[in-house]
């Protein structure tokens, strides 16, 4: 079968988000092809990653926990992984095949992973040494393909950044403007290549190694609709919406601002290095405050904006989430990033509520950034 999708990351929320949902697509005959995995980092662990994803019999996926009330257990083997890259080792290979059959880019590169990269420059365009940086790899590899003749690409950045695409799209742009590299070329990166806005929504708290990993069963992926968008796969929890920032907004300032928030009470604290979320939930102090910031602080956020039933719905679903028995999603990894995360996170709630206007005393909200209230 064709690989069709070219993946930047080989996080374990990948391997069990978005490579999971090609697989079980692909096995209904609903997929656009095999993935190939491009991995960055060459330490002696990544590369047997690479090697374990690409295998013949796949990788496990465990899926636990409850969802409507019922318990969930059991593996998944995902064999959707054509073929496993490490970019230093492999950059030729990588180039061909997005100048060849790719048509869907996926990328999800980390908390800073659309920052540029010292020494990255023009030079690199016709050379076998990848650019350092994630927007320079990806500015080479589509300028390949369009001095190739190579059609455009659907593009799905899952990175948690607002607007994803629209500021992937840009930052590649202005990357192309800097390098001084062909008007004619930088308006097919703008305009006719496709850059969604997409988010995704699955807790995957632990990794299987070599390959796999232990995930919730909740799952969703929201890509906002674009003309003529190249679609990885069709699948239940794969939603193409004209309005997708209903669903940004749930996700960003119910789920994960109180993933941060519980961070920020364990930082404070001083808890134990592999507590959980689930034993924080367990714990009446926290709970209560979790229980206040949704209830007092966020939530008429969402009233003031007319989705409040659709917010509380979501939180119902959290909650369960949040106490799942069977995933051990410690503190200490959410934690990790904590001052961009609550930047990301936190800040744009507080000032969401300024904009329109409550008058919503936010004093967890201020506290957490360690910013005095207006």
């Amino acid at each position: 079968m064709t690989t069709s999708i070219l993946q930047f990351g080989t996080s374990r929320f990948l391997q069990a988000h978005v490579d999971l949902f090609v697989d079980e697509a692909l096995r209904r005959g609903e997929a656009l092809g095999r993935i190939a995995v491009v991995q960055t980092t060459g330490n002696p662990q990544s590369l047997r990653r690479i090697a374990a994803l690409a295998a013949p019999d796949g990788y496990p996926v465990r899926i636990r926990g409850r969802a409507g009330g019922q318990v969930i257990d059991e593996e998944r083997r995902v064999t959707a992984i054509a073929a496993g890259f490490d970019a230093a080792r492999d950059w030729a290979a990588i180039r061909d095949l997005v100048a060849g059959t790719v048509q869907v880019i996926v990328s999800n590169t980390g908390d800073r992973g659309y920052e540029p990269a010292g020494g990255d420059g023009p030079h690199l365009l016709d050379g076998d040494v990848p650019p350092r940086g994630f927007p320079a790899k990806l500015l080479v590899l589509l300028h390949w393909r369009w001095r190739h003749g190579g059609a455009p690409v659907t593009l799905y950045p899952c990175e948690l950044v607002a607007g994803n695409g629209s500021v992937l799209r840009d930052t590649v742009a202005n990357l192309a403007r800097a390098w001084r590299l062909d008007e004619d070329f930088i308006d097919w990166l703008r305009s006719r290549c496709l850059w969604i806005d997409s988010l995704v929504d699955r807790i995957v708290a632990e990794a299987i190694e070599p390959a796999g990993a232990v995930a919730e069963p909740y799952a969703l992926w929201v890509a906002e609709a674009q003309p003529g968008m190249v679609l990885p796969c069709r699948h239940p929890g794969f939603v193409v919406t004209d309005r997708l920032a209903p669903y940004e907004r749930r996700k960003l300032f119910l789920l994960n601002a109180a993933h941060t928030f519980l961070a920020e009470l364990w930082l404070a604290g001083d808890g134990a290095a592999d507590e959980t979320v689930r034993q924080a939930m367990a714990d009446p102090a926290r709970r209560r405050e979790l229980e206040a910031l949704w209830d007092e602080e966020i939530l008429p956020v969402f009233d003031a904006l007319g989705e409040g039933a659709e917010a509380r719905a979501y939180v119902d679903q959290v909650r369960e989430r949040f106490g799942n028995p069977f995933l051990a999603h410690r503190l200490a990894d959410i934690a990790q990033n904590h001052a961009e995360k609550k930047r990301r996170r936190l800040l744009p709630l507080v000032a969401l509520a300024s904009e329109l206007e409550t008058g919503l005393p936010q004093p967890r909200l201020y506290a957490a950034l360690h910013v005095e209230a207006a």
